[in-house]
């Protein structure tokens, strides 16, 4: 009797060496159009017109995600969407990546095929290219990029916000924290555990926000945590009005505004947009049929505030900290 293919490689991946791995992995990736991609010592990228954004993240388990929960096209998925939210919250085109990947010594090369066909599908939609990347071994699954992105035009930072400018946000908030629940509970079906699993950046969001706005970051770790750092760097207070936040029907229901205002996860993008350029954002999204809503302005100060529907100042939640000590689950 002879086995399928797919479950020799399983039965043999623990006897596969690092450079069969890394061919195995680079299988699900188009060659890189670069003067010398992976399989060297360094890459080696012919110079971009405009300045590049270089951003390096990570998704670990247990940390990001569990091997129980999350598929291995998920996990590969989750690992480059983080990085391509925070170069279209820069406003930059994504260009290229390298990928450094921990695997457990008895990782099937079932999921690492499945991991690199998850990053390889929005590697592709997003035109951005593999061009190089380590593999080592390790006690639990992490996947580390570096991803960097080439600028039409200036950045946009955390710095620019001004007093007067309008405050947007893309997209909705709070799936991701829903999502993350519904897992721990067992459910693995639905739109909120989507968003928890496979985020999609905001690229072309990004790229269009660069024209208009002042300053912009994506939201990670949640909007109370996030504005507050763009409020810190632009040295300017903001004004949220709870009662706009964009929500889907299923977390008004189960978290309400102020749960998803402490959600992280959701890498939606936290736009200033100066107000006499407000209207023509609004109808450039609209156009490019990228949902968009105002939830409040930036004033003098320091900090922000939010005010429910009748004028009342609510105490900021907190939003996700790494390092925070916090209940076990």
């Amino acid at each position: 009797m002879s086995l399928p293919r797919q479950r020799v490689w399983d039965l043999f991946a623990p006897m596969l060496g690092e450079f069969d791995f890394i061919r195995r992995f680079l299988a699900h990736f188009p060659r890189a159009r670069v003067p010398v991609g992976p399989g060297d010592d360094c890459a080696v990228l012919a110079p971009q017109r405009g300045a590049q954004c270089v951003t390096t993240d990570a998704v670990v388990e247990d940390v990001h995600f569990t091997r129980a929960a999350f598929s291995p096209a998920d996990i590969g998925h989750k690992a480059l969407a983080v990085n391509l939210s925070d170069l279209a919250s820069m406003g930059a085109t994504p260009r290229w990546f390298v990928c450094a990947l921990a695997l457990p010594r008895d990782y099937p090369a079932r999921e690492l095929a499945g991991l690199a066909r998850g990053m390889s599908t929005l590697a592709t939609a997003h035109g951005i290219a593999l061009v190089g990347g380590n593999f080592t071994s390790a006690r639990e699954l992490s996947v580390t990029i570096t991803a960097a992105g080439e600028l039409s035009r200036a950045p946009l930072t955390r710095a620019g916000a001004r007093p007067g400018d309008l405050l947007y946000v893309s997209g909705t908030l709070g799936d991701a924290r829903l999502g993350l629940a519904h897992l721990r509970a067992g459910l693995r079906r639905g739109a909120s555990v989507r968003r928890q699993r496979r985020p999609e950046p905001r690229v072309a969001l990004g790229r269009l926000a660069a024209r208009y706005a002042s300053a912009a970051l994506d939201v990670s770790d949640g909007l109370a945590q996030d504005l507050g750092h763009l409020c810190t760097a632009s040295g300017v207070r903001a004004e949220l009005e709870l009662g706009r936040l964009p929500l889907s029907a299923a977390v008004r229901k189960a978290l309400g505004p102020e749960g998803a205002l402490a959600g992280g996860e959701d890498y939606e993008l936290l736009l200033a947009v100066p107000p006499a350029r407000g209207r023509a954002f609004e109808r450039a999204c609209a156009t490019g049929g990228h949902a968009i809503t105002r939830i409040g302005h930036f004033t003098e100060g320091r900090g922000w505030v939010s005010r429910d529907g009748t004028g009342r100042v609510l105490p900021p939640p907190e939003g996700f900290d790494h390092f925070r000590p916090r209940p076990m689950d």
